[in-house]
């Protein structure tokens, strides 16, 4: 196991980062992130940390265990010793100290403007500090509660809701509903939705871009459908478009660069484990993705490797539901504001 940690680090950087996804600079940070919260060795022949943490990158990276048993990577690990390093790295990653470093939603003024202010630059939208979205992560059938998994596209999964800023830093993920559950389900039991409302109760503009499966409201922006061409509604329509594409690239990168989340991978594990590997992943494409890791290259590689029921873009969740009258009419009127804003500043 010393010779394998030894030659993973003597890879080349690029042939580390095929392999691991990460840099080795930030195999190094994640080390010294989450090696003080896993089981620290006592015996000569106990597992090293830093061999378990390149074990479950592989994983992770791949979504399966076939790379790691055996003598493909000069490791004679068993099955049962890789999925102990996966739960203890996937464990450590899900550390409220880790996530709290690594998934920030914004909680003061000062860090709303910046994202604000970011989105202003990038898409010409004011006030808006993310994109919500819901995407399917498939796992194995479930023994306790079916039904709550199995999804409009009949299979199982979890539905997953991410939020991100512009850059595709997620600000927010969820990851605890079952794939019945619709998008604008996940979103109304979310405490980030109370959060928003309260901000607007104190007169701060503030906003998500949401698709039509969202229901309209001061606080989430979602498109026009079937817009008039050339009118001021289509050309806000096409603009909320072009940046809500922001959170469906994010869900992109994200399950290229983990592909354990991939449709056809299938997660064969617990409802509750799985989810919290699709958090571990997160808080993995937060590291790479502030430290600039090859996020085109990871989104393009994604094409055509996603199972025909997970493609990006159509999973727009189910109906929005029925909102009161007065909760309407101010959604309404917000987006009416923006769009006339928009219009006037083209």
């Amino acid at each position: 196991m010393v010779r394998y940690l030894d030659e993973a680090l003597e890879m080349s950087e690029a042939e580390f980062r095929e392999n691991y996804r990460l840099s080795k600079t930030l195999f190094e940070d994640l080390c010294g992130d989450i090696g003080p919260l896993m089981k620290q060795p006592t015996r000569v022949t106990d597992i090293s940390i830093r061999y378990k943490i390149l074990v479950a990158l592989s994983f992770y990276a791949t979504g399966s265990y076939q790379r790691l048993v055996g003598n493909s990577h000069g490791t004679l690990m068993s099955q049962q010793s890789v999925s102990r390093a996966i739960s203890e790295v996937t464990c450590a990653l899900n550390n409220p100290t880790v996530v709290g470093k690594w998934i920030k939603f914004p909680q003061n003024e000062v860090e709303r403007e910046i994202l604000k202010r970011r989105f202003y630059e990038k898409y010409g939208i004011p006030a808006i500090i993310g994109c919500i979205d819901g995407t399917h992560v498939a796992i194995i059938r479930p023994q306790n509660f079916e039904e709550r998994y199995f999804n409009r596209k009949h299979y199982h999964s979890r539905n997953v809701m991410i939020i991100c800023d512009a850059d595709l830093n997620i600000l927010c993920v969820d990851a605890s509903f079952g794939g019945a559950s619709h998008d604008s389900h996940v979103w109304n039991q979310h405490p980030v939705k109370e959060h928003l409302i309260n901000l607007q109760r104190t007169g701060e503009r503030v906003a998500l871009l949401g698709d039509s499966g969202y229901a309209q409201r001061e606080y989430m922006m979602t498109p026009i459908v079937d817009a008039p061409a050339g009118s001021p509604e289509e050309y806000y329509t096409q603009k909320h478009c072009t940046a809500r594409n922001t959170v469906e690239r994010a869900i992109g990168v994200i399950k290229a660069r983990w592909r354990c989340l991939l449709g056809h991978r299938v997660l064969h594990y617990h409802p509750d484990k799985a989810a919290s590997i699709i958090h571990a992943c997160v808080v993995l494409h937060n590291m790479c993705n502030q430290a600039h890791l090859d996020l085109d290259q990871a989104h393009d590689e994604l094409q055509g490797e996603l199972a025909p029921a997970q493609d990006i873009g159509e999973l727009h969740g189910g109906p929005a539901g029925g909102p009161g009258n007065e909760e309407l009419h101010r959604g309404e009127a917000a987006r009416a504001q923006l769009v006339r804003q928009l219009w006037a500043s083209r």
